[in-house]
């Protein structure tokens, strides 16, 4: 495993420089290390070096690391992510065990969000997954065309108040995962698109408060900070390779 202090500190001053370069400050973004397919140890030893923040793609994987780690650790101020894809027979088990879920792409998922948080008397910050790179391998809503179709982001605008007005969980903003490619150039229009898509939320629905794009990894996280991102997720720049 790598030296996650050492990698660390090298991924927070990428993020504190892109952030310069689009006159930003470095708080304005959260490192989000995802720990998808590490061991609980890696998560001690980034929690140790300063990581407050971690994410899982699969509930149940998540969920037994917690415990792992509750082991070890007394930490009241770790924050838990959920970022993949939620199958609706587990939203049940993501209430109140992930504190942020950045990957809400149906009205479904968010009723059932609403359900268990209500119930357990909690409100959930959610955010929308939004597939604006129109790959058809992505989860997510279909915004690939969202500025030149009016019909799709209207359609969109409606799902979105329905979703507002559902107790039990706080919509705070979107997130979109772009293509991998060698060039983090290339991913810089998707990131632009998800920041005019929140900003034109912005304009359409003034009362609700969208501060958060979750957008950038590994690739090209910096790219993604230069566009606006408030949370990157991290994994391989942070922990180092995976082991398959």
């Amino acid at each position: 495993m790598a030296d996650i202090a050492h990698s660390l500190a090298a991924v927070e001053d990428r993020i504190a420089e892109a952030a310069g370069r689009s006159g930003r400050e470095p708080g304005d973004v959260t490192l989000v290390a995802i720990s998808k397919m590490f061991p609980a140890q890696a998560v001690v030893e980034a929690y140790q070096a300063g990581v407050r923040h971690f994410g899982e793609n699969r509930v149940y994987e998540g969920l037994d690391k917690m415990a792992r780690v509750d082991e070890v650790l007394a930490a009241p101020d770790l924050t838990w992510h959920m970022v993949g894809h939620i199958q609706s027979r587990k939203a049940e088990d993501v209430v109140g065990a992930y504190r942020v879920v950045h990957s809400v792409d149906r009205l479904k998922i968010a009723r059932y969000l609403s359900r268990y948080a209500q119930a357990a008397n909690l409100s959930l910050p959610v955010l929308l997954e939004c597939n604006v790179s129109g790959e058809t391998s992505k989860y997510g809503f279909d915004l690939s065309r969202w500025a030149e179709e009016p019909p799709r982001r209207q359609a969109f605008r409606e799902v979105v108040r329905k979703m507002i007005n559902l107790p039990g969980i706080e919509l705070q903003g979107l997130m979109t995962m772009a293509p991998l490619v060698d060039d983090p150039e290339e991913a810089r229009p998707v990131f632009a698109s998800l920041r005019g898509l929140r900003d034109w939320l912005n304009e359409q629905l003034p009362n609700q408060e969208w501060r958060h794009l979750s957008m950038g990894m590994t690739n090209d996280f910096e790219v993604a900070v230069e566009e606006g991102a408030t949370m990157v997720r991290v994994g391989r720049a942070v922990f180092g390779p995976r082991e398959h």
